[in-house]
């Protein structure tokens, strides 16, 4: 439990205020002067090596086995004093088994790790030993007439200015040192220890795109899943309830007028029910996209639209379920949208599937083209930002081209695998 007055809440805070330096000089020199435990091997290693190069196989084995432990050193010594977390280089095997000291020999991250140990790790600690020695060096000269009462110092009483002097400018320049060793030390350990960071990158964006992929699949899985709930649940029930009410309509000739005028009114709502629901459905996933493919699904959409619509589908291979959803929709949106705006008399769909011009995947092309007023504009509210969202929702790309007076032309780009 907290105990009431600013010493007891703050125990600890008259040191940091008392001290003459800030607590950032103090925790980057405490830095730079543990610099030096971990990058001894190497030190020693290179000594061994410059003193006797034809025997250089046994230092480096040492240091290819000590690596990872001096990595961890490294690691927690920034996490300690700075709060940075440099982040693990995953592997598939562990360090110590033959199989891990190949995998380590063949990684790219494994050679940036020795760059650091034998070349980053070694200077910084030799900055850390002139940053602490620049502190001692700097203390001593500017106590010297402190000095002078217990000892008597290796110079001349006339000389003990110029040593003060010097002394104070080394304490002013030793922060700076130690700041500037910290810096390059952290800068260097976030470049070389841990994963490459571009890599890292496009680990992390296949992994959102694989991931969106999954969401995708689920999406349109559960899609279906409803389509076939309601296409064997509510609609047959409708169905069944519109054909009792024709039938009661039908066998009962002898029913009042009012009671009659009920049925028919309930046969029609029936009826219309069936239409919406088969509209919700057609919307949701048309089963005949599942069942027949791209080509009979679309040739319904066409001969619902209030246009004449010339449609030509040319697939050798029928593309994943997700994109062949997505290029159902957007030829359903895209002639609604004629429909609504373009005031056309005349419109063609194309559907051909291309191979990719970097030659990886296939491109299911899908062209869209009216004779109507032209001017089609996403800013404007149009249907055209909803088009334009489904087909980036699987990395494809749409172009537009509607100048005033037509023709609209809208062209769909999406990616659908290897042939």
């Amino acid at each position: 439990m907290a105990t009431p007055g600013g010493a007891a809440r703050h125990p600890r805070t008259w040191p940091a205020a008392l001290a003459p330096w800030p607590a950032r000089i103090r925790r980057d020199t405490t830095l730079v002067a543990s610099a030096l435990p971990p990058a001894l091997p190497a030190l020693l290693g290179l000594g061994a090596i410059w003193r006797n190069p034809t025997g250089s196989a046994v230092p480096l084995l040492l240091l290819l086995l000590l690596t990872p432990a001096l990595t961890s050193l490294q690691r927690g010594r920034f996490r300690a004093m700075l709060g940075l977390d440099v982040p693990v280089v995953v592997r598939e095997h562990r360090w110590w088994t033959p199989r891990g000291q190949f995998e380590r020999l063949r990684s790219e991250a494994t050679w940036r790790q020795y760059g650091y140990h034998l070349l980053a790790g070694p200077l910084t600690a030799l900055g850390g030993v002139l940053a602490v020695l620049a502190w001692a060096a700097g203390a001593a000269g500017a106590s010297v007439y402190g000095w002078e009462l217990l000892v008597q110092p290796p110079f001349p009483a006339q000389d003990y200015d110029l040593v003060t002097t010097a002394g104070g400018l080394l304490l002013l320049a030793a922060p700076l040192l130690a700041v500037l060793v910290a810096r390059l030390d952290a800068f260097a350990a976030g470049a070389l220890l841990g994963p490459n960071r571009a890599r890292e990158l496009e680990r992390r964006a296949r992994d959102l795109a694989e991931s969106r992929a999954g969401v995708l699949d689920a999406a349109d899985l559960e899609r279906r899943r409803i389509e076939r709930d309601l296409h064997d649940g509510a609609q047959q029930r409708l169905v069944a309830l519109a054909m009792n009410l024709g039938i009661a309509r039908a066998t009962l000739p002898g029913l009042a007028p009012e009671a009659k005028a009920v049925i028919d009114e309930a046969h029609r709502e029936a009826k219309e029910a069936i239409e919406e629901l088969n509209s919700l459905v057609r919307g949701l996933h048309p089963a005949v996209l599942e069942d027949r493919g791209l080509d009979a699904a679309l040739s319904g959409v066409a001969a619902r639209a209030p246009l004449p619509v010339e449609l030509t589908v040319d697939l050798a291979a029928r593309p994943g379920a997700t994109v062949e959803a997505v290029a159902y929709f957007v030829v359903s949106e895209a002639l609604a949208n004629v429909a609504k705006h373009a005031r056309a008399r005349h419109c063609s769909v194309r559907v051909v599937r291309t191979p990719h011009p970097a030659g990886r995947t296939d491109l299911l092309r899908v062209t869209v083209t009216d004779d109507g007023v032209g001017g089609a504009d996403p800013a404007r509210g149009s249907g055209l930002v909803g088009l334009a969202k489904r087909v980036g929702s699987v990395d494809g790309t749409i172009k537009i081209d509607s100048p005033l007076g037509g023709p609209t032309t809208i062209t769909v780009e999406l990616p659908c695998g290897p042939s």
